[in-house]
């Protein structure tokens, strides 16, 4: 009889990860010595107030930090009560998230419960509609696989996550990749694969709960999609591990970093103004030259005209270049 064959995730872990992952090792012993006495009981309560209001802004919560910490504190706060209830419902999950077991799926159904209980009428269960993943402008970067398929695909992935030898923080970056590639739920993919993330990460060194890595994240969440985008299109999560090292990093240094993508001053330094979206597909064509109109348009839930249009203006302004035929040639981007 024919065994089946493992399911293992398409990933690869450059070397700017290896790198990373040693410098994190090495800084999250200081993080917990900071977060450790006395001391250390502000900084964490500041932490996971910045991580409920990174959490829930990234999801277009429009709540400010002062006011999810009015809402904690019990305090009124006039805003829109599904907001309220968003920073309260955080605040449950991540209360609870040191007694979550990140290798386990009732646990994930669990904690998506208390994420998203009350806001969604299918909180604590997998999807039965399909869905998309939307960026922060409301761009369609990736359309979920069918319903049907997400209780194998969820299984396959935590059984993976059980049995593999790789390093948990590479682990956890790519469970948060797959977990938003398969998009379980029906609301609440992105906090949950988030909180999922750091909840793998706590139970390898339970510093990382007090980590305000979606506080980072939020600060970066251009970089965030972008991530996701690239990795979709290389057919693997060497961007995104990348991207959530650096973020992971910064959380526990507690330092603002640039997002070191490159390209991302794309036309700042040279005085040209370019829209989101353009700098966005100048990256995609750093990635990929091959990409035609059809591909982009399909990329970005757009027309090819206007596909067309977007790739016109930008060899107008200089920052790309089409080499060889439109059947064989490629798009070369002018740094």
């Amino acid at each position: 009889m024919k065994s089946k064959e493992k399911y293992i995730p398409p990933y690869k872990v450059s070397e700017e990860a290896v790198n990373l992952i040693a410098e994190i090792s090495a800084a999250v012993e200081r993080f917990d010595i900071e977060i450790s006495g006395v001391k250390g009981v502000r900084l964490r309560k500041t932490n996971r107030i910045k991580t409920i209001h990174g959490s829930t802004a990234i999801e277009g919560n429009t709540l400010t930090e002062d006011q999810v910490t009015a809402v904690l504190a019990g305090k009124k706060v006039v805003a829109p009560q599904r907001e309220i209830d968003e920073v309260l419902c955080a605040a449950a999950a991540y209360e609870a998230i040191e007694s979550i077991d990140p290798y386990k799926v009732k646990d994930l159904l669990k904690a998506h419960k208390l994420m998203m209980g009350g806001l969604v009428e299918t909180a604590g269960a997998f999807r039965t509609g399909e869905v998309s993943v939307i960026d922060g402008a409301g761009n369609v970067i990736h359309r979920a696989p069918p319903a049907a398929q997400v209780p194998k695909l969820m299984k396959d992935l935590f059984k993976w996550l059980n049995e593999s030898g790789a390093h948990p923080l590479v682990k956890s970056c790519v469970f948060h990749y797959e977990f938003e590639f398969i998009h379980p739920f029906q609301d609440g993919n992105g906090r949950t694969g988030r909180y999922w993330q750091t909840a793998i990460l706590g139970k390898w060194r339970s510093a990382f709960y007090a980590a305000p890595i979606e506080n980072i994240v939020w600060e970066n969440q251009s970089g965030y999609y972008l991530a996701i985008r690239r990795s979709t299109l290389l057919g693997n999560s060497e961007p995104f591990i990348d991207f959530m090292l650096e973020r992971i990093l910064q959380a526990i240094k507690g330092k603002g970093e640039e997002l070191k993508n490159v390209g991302v001053n794309v036309g700042v330094n040279v005085g040209v103004k370019l829209s989101a979206r353009e700098r966005d597909l100048l990256e995609l064509l750093r990635l990929d030259g091959t990409l035609t109109a059809a591909r982009i348009a399909e990329t970005y839930s757009i027309s090819t005209r206007q596909a067309e249009r977007l790739l016109t203006g930008l060899k107008k302004k200089g920052f790309l270049v089409r080499k060889g035929s439109d059947k064989a040639g490629h798009w070369e981007v002018v740094s």
